[in-house]
């Protein structure tokens, strides 16, 4: 099963991205607390050095260092223990905070404490007590400062809990909030970044059943925008081959059935002109005696006479062209161009130069093909087929004087019809209708001055072509048809 490389790779991103999350989210789970406890003692160690530093902390502890500790929620006292009573600067609502240091100094809140760091030569202590009055868990520092005071300060363990875990809380719905965001930024950028290879890959599918017309359109200067440059001047030089190649087996094959062929045609082909020349050269000769011997002195029958031998020797001039032109195509002396062109220009090009004809024979033609029809052949010889066919239908056109004209492709193949209303083909003539000089008619095609080789060279070009050509009768006409390749 074909696994989509956009889904694998915006796959690896968004689980790449999530794992990362998730074990962001496992160490600040795990921490973020410890994090914040060790801030908080930073900030009591702050205020130890901000009192510290003044002469005389209970009297010079100012509104500054009030905003400090409601800033950070810290709760202090300053006591002088050497007057009696002692002084006592503090920031609590009562005493109890005094209390509390009095009794850290007389070693009477030892239960419950655990010391969590030292300040240098042990000026004071910081560490993680239960206040059994209040029934809460404080983070308290309490020393004895330079000048003989007493400092205690503190704020409670919840606040610092409850800071962590609506940290932790809020990184939750922020990292869902990214991954989702995230998923939808990477699923369109990777489509954007996957979309020339999947023009890459349908690219090669077509170049793999010789469809050599398709090219890559995304362009890019990247790696590969280079790569789908490169396949398109590999599809230009595969379709030259091909033709090459085409060309070259078609020469190939006929070479072989050539040596087989040509006693047998050259005798065929004498007997033949001999039969189809005895006629008119029999004309030729008695009119042309009769003028000598003064017959009629009748200048209309001397004209007639003329006519007759001039008609004849056209006639004869216009067979021998055709019969050269279908000699070389037998003998395999005219090569062929292969190339690709389009059938459907071609034969209107032919209905175009063909109008003068059409429009005296009274005939309504029906091409309805709009599309081009790209096909693989010789396009000089196909015009002269397509030629031979229309030719054909018009000097056979009766009843309804219909010529209608298709193409159809199917599997690789395009075959043209070319239909004329009319009376149909004897049934036993329709094999024999592709020998040259064969006639169905004979008074009916010297009417119109035919030869009998039009439909041989069809046959010729076809073969030549290893292509097939085939009439078919229908109730109201004839359809003649051939086929080319179209890829």
């Amino acid at each position: 099963m074909k696994r989509s490389i956009k889904k694998r790779v915006a796959g690896t991103f968004i689980g790449v991205m999530a794992l990362t999350l998730v074990v962001i989210g496992v160490f600040h789970w795990a921490f973020m607390e410890k994090f914040y406890l060790s801030k908080k003692m930073d900030v009591l160690t702050d205020s130890w050095d901000s009192v510290n530093s003044l002469r005389d902390p209970i009297q010079e502890v100012g509104q500054e260092f009030h905003q400090f500790c409601d800033s950070n929620n810290l709760t202090y006292a300053v006591v002088n223990l050497s007057s009696s009573p002692y002084l006592l600067n503090t920031n609590s609502l009562d005493e109890s905070l005094a209390s509390r240091l009095i009794g850290n100094i007389m070693g009477q809140e030892t239960e419950n404490t655990e010391v969590l760091r030292k300040g240098k030569d042990g000026a004071y202590l910081i560490s993680q007590s239960h206040d059994r009055f209040q029934g809460k868990d404080f983070l308290e520092l309490w020393g004895r400062l330079d000048n003989g005071d007493f400092y205690i300060v503190r704020c409670p363990l919840e606040s610092i809990a409850d800071s962590a875990a609506i940290s932790n809380q809020f990184y939750i719905y922020i990292g869902l909030a990214v991954v989702l965001v995230s998923a939808v930024l990477i699923w369109l950028i990777t489509r954007k970044m996957v979309k020339p290879l999947q023009e890459l890959t349908a690219l090669s599918e077509r170049m793999a059943d010789l469809d050599f017309n398709a090219q890559y359109t995304s362009g890019g200067e990247d790696e590969i925008g280079e790569l789908g440059r490169n396949f398109n001047r590999m599809s230009d030089r595969l379709e030259k081959a091909v033709s090459e190649l085409k060309s070259a087996n078609l020469k190939l094959q006929k070479d072989i059935e050539k040596r087989v062929q040509i006693d047998e045609m050259r005798t065929e082909f004498l007997s033949n002109v001999s039969h189809e020349l005895k006629t008119p050269i029999a004309l030729i000769q008695g009119y042309a005696e009769g003028l000598k011997d003064n017959i009629s002195d009748d200048p209309e029958s001397r004209e007639f006479y003329c006519d007759v031998i001039i008609d004849e020797s056209a006639k004869m001039n216009r067979m021998v062209r055709q019969l050269l032109t279908l000699n070389q195509l037998e003998f395999g002396n005219d090569r062929l161009s292969m190339e690709r062109f389009d059938l459907a220009e071609l034969i209107r090009g032919v209905l175009q130069s063909s109008h003068i004809l059409i429009e005296q024979k009274e005939a309504k033609i029906l091409f309805q093909q709009k599309d081009p029809v790209p096909v693989w052949g010789d396009e000089f010889k196909i015009e002269e087929v397509v030629t031979n066919y229309l030719t054909n239908a018009l000097n056979h056109l009766e009843g309804e004087k219909v010529i209608e004209i298709t193409c159809r492709e199917w599997n690789g193949t395009v075959t043209t019809t070319v239909f004329n209303t009319g009376q149909p083909i004897p049934a036993e003539d329709l094999d024999k209708i592709w020998e040259k000089f064969y006639k169905v008619d004979k008074a009916r095609t010297r009417e119109y001055g035919g030869s009998g080789i039009g439909l041989s060279i069809v046959k010729a070009i076809m073969d030549s072509h290893q292509q097939k050509c085939w009439a078919k009768n229908y109730e109201n006409g004839v359809a003649f048809s051939f086929t080319l390749e179209s890829r």
